[in-house]
């Protein structure tokens, strides 16, 4: 077994990873809210830059078309945002994005497949529309549940809890907690009409 990844001294205090309906969005606002930092959503700022909805960018372009955007998107967020940052669910599929966690504080929220399924339930999550959603979900999961565990440093079980006891289990375990970092906010505000909702998820 590999020596778990230690996160760099500069960059985020938390990258939140895991499956569809984990709660990343919820637990990384909560999060940053404790830790006095700025939270970012991988999600809502492709569509900022992007100026399109998640739904919209899969069906114009495609799944590697949104691949390659979120790839870029997330190497440029870790290089410069300090706080906490939530990825999309599959953003974990790309190498390059797998390379860049392994030096950081990544947390691994974890979710059942039946539980997820529950969750995911009639959003519009492009990767889970179709005759059978929850072959779909399950399928996502046996691909990536062995990459999310491979680049965690923490795990924590989302299942059966509430949020707040989430967070208070992943400040107890994080290495560093931010008040000596600078709180900033170099991430403009994304506009109302795109702002991403748990029925416009990438993952």
């Amino acid at each position: 077994m590999g020596t778990a990844p230690q996160r760099a001294p500069q960059g985020p205090a938390a990258i939140l990873i895991g499956p569809p309906g984990a709660g990343k969005t919820t637990i990384g606002r909560r999060l940053a809210k404790v830790l006095r930092v700025e939270f970012l959503d991988i999600d809502e700022e492709i569509e900022r830059r992007e100026g399109r909805t998640i739904p919209q960018i899969f069906a114009g372009d495609g799944e590697p078309a949104f691949r390659a955007i979120e790839e870029r998107v997330v190497a440029d967020v870790v290089a410069a945002h300090n706080g906490v940052v939530s990825l999309g669910g599959g953003a974990v599929l790309a190498e390059g994005t797998r390379e860049l966690l392994r030096s950081h504080q990544v947390v691994y929220l974890e979710l059942t497949e039946e539980e997820g399924i529950r969750r995911t339930v009639g959003t519009a999550r492009p990767l889970l529309k179709g005759d059978d959603p929850a072959a779909a979900y399950r399928a996502l999961m046996a691909r990536r549940t062995p990459i999310y565990r491979e680049l965690a440093t923490i795990r924590v079980s989302t299942v059966g809890r509430a949020p707040g006891s989430v967070v208070r289990q992943v400040q107890r375990r994080l290495k560093d907690t931010a008040p000596a970092r600078v709180r900033r906010s170099p991430w403009p505000l994304l506009p109302a009409v795109l702002r991403t909702s748990t029925k416009n998820r990438s993952e």
